[in-house]
């Protein structure tokens, strides 16, 4: 039998504007079950706080010293994370030129631009998922990124890409359903019709257990 284990709130940074931010999040993500609501009641809050420039600091916006879970310099900065794993927010770090492997998130979501200039790829999933390591993927969506312009994160378009299309880094923030850094997702290579799973995990904090078992 599997219990779950309830951790304290973890916060990385505790700036007021983003302190306010989360505080609204949860509240609506307590009282609402469908993830489709609840990202639409947030997006006003989630678009003032990216038009913000003054309070996330510049060591939440560097680039990983090595090898990253997401590949080369790609930073992931955990800012915060709910005790019951059901919430994490995040900076996502893109060196110029430098692009994701394409990846699911297996969560609802909020992801928008705060510096520099990302091209997006969605893609849909063409087969069923039965066969084990094989995915059929094809493009559905793409999306030059500004910032302020963010986009949602939904089960049925949550694969996707991004590049930094700017000469400098870019940095978009990532809130998610789940403790995204630390939960076992997915990773696709579409030309080769491959899928194989993987955890990214957080450049400056450790993974938590949210189960355990007798």
């Amino acid at each position: 039998m599997q219990h779950l284990i309830t951790h304290q709130d973890e916060w990385l940074l505790d700036a007021p504007l983003m302190r306010e931010f989360i505080e609204k999040v949860n509240e609506v993500r307590y009282r609402e079950p469908n993830p489709q609501k609840i990202v639409a009641e947030i997006r006003p809050y989630f678009a003032k706080l990216l038009a913000d420039q003054t309070w996330l600091p510049e060591s939440f916006m560097a680039e990983a010293d090595g090898e990253s879970g997401m590949g080369g310099k790609i930073g992931m900065w955990l800012l915060y994370r709910a005790g019951d794993g059901g919430l994490a927010f995040s900076a996502l770090v893109l060196p110029p030129e430098a692009q994701t492997p394409v990846h699911d998130h297996l969560a609802w979501g909020l992801v928008g631009l705060y510096r520099g200039e990302q091209d997006e790829e969605v893609f849909g999933r063409k087969d069923s998922g039965a066969q084990q390591g094989h995915a059929e993927l094809e493009v559905t969506d793409r999306n030059l990124l500004k910032p302020g312009d963010f986009y949602e994160l939904l089960p049925e378009n949550d694969i996707h890409r991004v590049r930094t299309t700017s000469p400098v880094t870019s940095v978009s923030l990532h809130l998610l359903g789940n403790d995204n850094g630390c939960i076992w997702r997915h990773q696709f290579k579409p030309e080769a019709q491959e899928v194989a799973p993987f955890k990214s995990g957080w450049l400056n904090t450790d993974c938590r257990e949210y189960e355990t078992a007798d």
